[in-house]
């Protein structure tokens, strides 16, 4: 597997319906229709609880082939036992997400910001995090993302390195920018990586709370990161890129105008990313600051 997957965080939207998806469309053919247009998502709801078998079943039954389902790993594992006491829901996770075999993308622990009442130091969460990696199974491809910048430390990227589990990339105003992480060291921990543009959530719903159009011109930010690809992708790192609606409005739109920078600076995507068609070219033009 070699190349760039470019989805969205999550397949359903206020907003979305009558602008990515056609209007009338039953919430259950929502994702069938996405896997026509992106090779990838990433699923948000498992954050929030295990899917059910059939659940996942049905994901991969409604998808086209190669696509891919990125999932995040239950709170209750990263937020909540914080990897303590969580083998059995650990391992009921992977077994159920094993449900998709080829279609399994990368399964992401997303963990918040810890102040020093939970751990003193970023020491500490590196011997728990060590612990725990023992127990990773082989043959899948994890990801983790830390919202603690001062803990991106050579330590913990060894660790991950170690382990073969990518280091979560993301666009967020408190976390260094991409260019700064390179300056610093190399971010790349696994043969492939995982990017998240999320933008600044408190920001962008001041403007708005429907995703149906692009409210934030995103453009140079989204130039940066063409340059990270672009590196990658010299190196034979595939990239997992997926944007949220918090990044610039509407997820489809930055996923749509990401792809068409990266062929405009000669970077090779072989995955083919099918982008909707006719799409809303109003949806950059009405963009404003």
């Amino acid at each position: 597997m070699s190349g760039i997957y470019l989805g969205t965080s999550a397949f359903t939207a206020a907003g979305w319906p009558g602008t990515f998806y056609p209007a009338g469309m039953q919430p259950r053919d929502y994702l069938g229709f996405y896997s026509t247009k992106f090779d990838t998502v990433e699923v948000d709801s498992t954050f929030y609880r295990c899917p059910s078998t059939e659940m996942v079943r049905n994901w991969g039954l409604r998808t086209t082939e190669g696509f891919l389902l990125s999932s995040k790993v239950p709170k209750t594992i990263t937020h909540e036992k914080i990897l303590l006491d969580c083998d059995a829901e650990f391992e009921t996770f992977v077994d159920t997400m094993d449900i998709l075999d080829e279609k399994l993308g990368t399964m992401v622990f997303q963990f918040p910001y810890f102040n020093t009442e939970i751990f003193q130091s970023d020491v500490q969460f590196l011997s728990r995090l060590k612990v725990f990696f023992k127990k990773l199974p082989k043959d899948y491809r994890f990801a983790v993302e830390i919202r603690n910048k001062h803990w991106l430390r050579p330590k913990f990227l060894d660790l991950l390195r170690e382990h073969n589990v990518a280091l979560v990339l993301q666009d967020q105003s408190w976390m260094p920018r991409p260019v700064e992480l390179f300056e610093k060291f190399d971010p790349i921990t696994a043969d492939f990586t995982y990017i998240r543009w999320l933008g600044d959530r408190k920001g962008i719903e001041t403007v708005t709370n429907t995703w149906d159009k692009v409210v934030i011109d995103r453009e140079p930010d989204l130039q940066d990161w063409v340059k990270v690809c672009h590196q990658m992708v010299r190196r034979g790192v595939t990239v997992f890129g997926y944007a949220n609606n918090h990044f610039a409005g509407h997820a489809p739109a930055t996923i749509q105008l990401f792809r068409e920078m990266c062929e405009r600076d000669g970077i090779p995507v072989p995955i083919q990313v099918h982008l909707p068609e006719p799409f809303d070219r109003t949806l950059f033009e009405n963009s404003a600051n």
